[in-house]
């Protein structure tokens, strides 16, 4: 098979265009992006071996595996990072709550920013690849989503702080920017079945899928100074409740964000 007859089979199996490329790409060792290699070279042979690595790829993104999962890696807000199944894959909307931050941080000096639930780090590196003045602390439960966060930083160079905690339970100090993607999925979506190769831990979130929204917001405000902001990014039914549980815990200046869907993704208020 020739480099186009790949990425037809493919496609006839049932996989999406961009996704093909990116699985041929590094199932021939190539960097995934350069799409444009596989255009100036479609009647390539591929040689045995890699046709069947990238049928091997193919079948496990028919499986619903990430695409981040399976070539090890995440373009997101411009940085390239290592992803692996011990995190979740950085979804694109999430870009909107780390611009939200940005705008932000701008009216504070030297910037210190929480993020909470870092996972592969995505936010918080993010933040200080944008904001090199900053102080940004990343902070998980999980040891392992440390250590792929931890990774990413050592990998791009980028220096910054990280803390295992259970949200705020080991954490100390203020903040004027604290983000968060936390779990937000109910315990009983029928989408879970989509999304099992992804950490359950960092999906689910109780039977409604706000309680790791509540437990932010109700102990945010000890952790922030005054006039910082908490920033949360939610379902994207979910605006109307964390707005109410902003408002009820005694934030100002409450209001969500849309994504690139034109969805309320993110809430926030301010101190």
């Amino acid at each position: 098979m020739n480099v186009l007859q790949c990425l037809q089979h493919a496609q006839v199996l049932g996989l999406p265009r961009l996704e093909a490329q990116l699985l041929l790409l590094h199932a021939l060792g190539r960097p995934l992006h350069d799409r444009a290699w596989l255009l100036a070279h479609d009647t390539d042979a591929v040689p045995a071996e890699q046709v069947a690595t990238f049928t091997a790829f193919a079948h496990r993104r028919l499986q619903l595996e990430p695409v981040a999962y399976i070539v090890g890696q995440k373009e997101f807000f411009g940085l390239t990072l290592h992803i692996d199944k011990r995190v979740l894959d950085p979804r694109d909307d999430t870009e909107v709550l780390v611009e939200w931050a940005l705008a932000c941080g701008q009216s504070f000096n030297a910037t210190r920013y929480l993020d909470l639930g870092t996972g592969s780090g995505a936010i918080a590196l993010a933040l200080q690849s944008q904001h090199k003045g900053a102080q940004v602390t990343a902070v998980d439960a999980s040891a392992d989503a440390l250590k792929v966060a931890m990774h990413n930083a050592r990998q791009l160079d980028l220096d910054l702080s990280f803390l295992q905690s259970d949200w705020f339970s080991q954490v100390t100090g203020e903040f004027d920017v604290i983000v968060s993607n936390p779990p937000y999925i109910e315990a009983q979506d029928p989408h879970l079945v989509h999304l099992h190769h992804e950490p359950l831990a960092a999906l689910v979130s109780g039977d409604d899928g706000l309680e790791d929204l509540r437990i932010i917001v109700q102990n945010a405000l000890p952790h922030l100074v005054s006039g910082g902001w908490l920033l949360l990014e939610h379902g994207w039914q979910q605006a109307p409740q964390v707005r109410a549980l902003l408002e009820n815990a005694g934030f100002k200046q409450v209001q969500s964000k849309l994504d690139l869907a034109g969805i309320e993704r993110c809430s926030g208020g301010q101190k």
